[in-house]
């Protein structure tokens, strides 16, 4: 039986951890979803898995001393973390460039051995539409698909409570679509991070919008080192130009969003990510796209912002935690004969 079993649920709580390749955060979460403290590192990508882990180690440190100050009892560490990740044994399968080394890391072996309490790992963007299913946009909702639009472009689907992971871990990546918009003028697909082309990843995150401007602008990435932050300051002041690349990578998702609405048909669909934070510039063109392809029975179909911001896979996380531990505590137990 895990540590706090026998406490009354206000007491207990779980440090959730957001382990992304900007940053990495984590919070002490009780069991109605309550952030009672946060905290964030700059997470050392290049430095090697190494470093990293010992990064989100240090945070869940802090917390848990934080936690056990405040008479709470923490029962659990869940982390949402960047990659393809085996929820079985909280290990990363593959992981993109960003955070090198990565793959191949046992996650939460490591970090149940650091911390001395049990460990379970999942995908950020579930974490992310765990979070907003248990207290954000979609809290009630039978089922929520959740796109997030930043650095890159990830999905999930959330079933009966529970994120549908896939046959290999796989599932969500909303992002390795195919983009009719994912080409440029000579007709050739656009790189994507995933090492192939053509993909809604490859018009649409940020970074990528930030790349079509310069395309389209004709600039040096030297002379003008734009970030899809200014190319949104740039597209309300009314350049052209910026204003073409932010709603070309709207469409792009609205696009790739309306079809897997038609695919998936959720009760909601919840968009986060920073780049879905520009505001109507993006939100317009977005939502235009979307319904342009939506099958006329989901003429009705909820497309809402996210509620929760950054806090929202620090959340979800640690809902994934509780989830494992509540599965546990009640799996039938073998009985061996001495």
């Amino acid at each position: 039986m895990p540590s706090g079993a026998l406490l009354s649920p206000a007491r207990r709580c779980v440090i959730g951890v957001d382990l992304g390749g900007t940053k990495t955060a984590a919070g002490i979460v009780d069991e109605d979803g309550t952030v009672h403290a946060s905290g964030s590192r700059p997470t050392p990508a290049t430095a090697g898995a190494a470093a990293i882990l010992a990064t989100a180690v240090g945070l869940v440190t802090g917390m848990l001393e934080q936690a056990r100050a405040a008479g709470l009892d923490p029962v659990a560490v869940g982390i949402g973390s960047a990659g393809v990740i085996n929820t079985l044994d909280g290990s990363v399968v593959s992981a993109t460039d960003s955070l090198t080394g990565w793959a191949g890391t046992p996650l939460a072996a490591h970090v149940a051995e650091q911390s001395g309490l049990p460990a379970f790992a999942v995908n950020d963007v579930h974490a992310h539409n765990l979070g907003e299913h248990w207290v954000g946009a979609s809290a009630g909702a039978d089922s929520s698909l959740l796109v997030a639009v930043g650095t890159g472009v990830g999905g999930s689907l959330i079933l009966a409570g529970a994120p549908h992971l896939g046959a290999r871990a796989v599932a969500g990546h909303a992002g390795h679509l195919a983009s009719p918009l994912a080409y440029d003028d000579g007709g050739r697909p656009l790189p994507c991070s995933c090492g192939r082309a053509g993909h809604v990843e490859a018009i649409a995150s940020g970074p990528s919008i930030a790349l079509l401007y310069r395309r389209l602008a004709g600039g040096d990435a030297a002379a003008d080192p734009v970030s899809a932050v200014d190319v949104a300051v740039r597209a309300a002041a009314g350049e052209p130009l910026a204003l073409c690349a932010l709603t070309t990578g709207a469409t792009a998702a609205g696009q790739a969003v309306g079809g897997l609405a038609n695919m998936l048909d959720p009760s909601v669909v919840v968009v986060g990510g920073g780049v879905a934070g520009a505001g109507d510039l993006w939100w317009t063109p977005f939502r235009a796209a979307l319904r342009a392809e939506l099958m006329d029975p989901l003429a009705d179909l909820p497309v809402v912002p996210a509620a929760l911001g950054s806090g929202a896979a620090i959340v979800g996380a640690a809902r994934f935690a509780y989830n494992r531990l509540s599965a546990e505590l009640n799996a039938p137990q073998e009985h061996h004969h001495v």
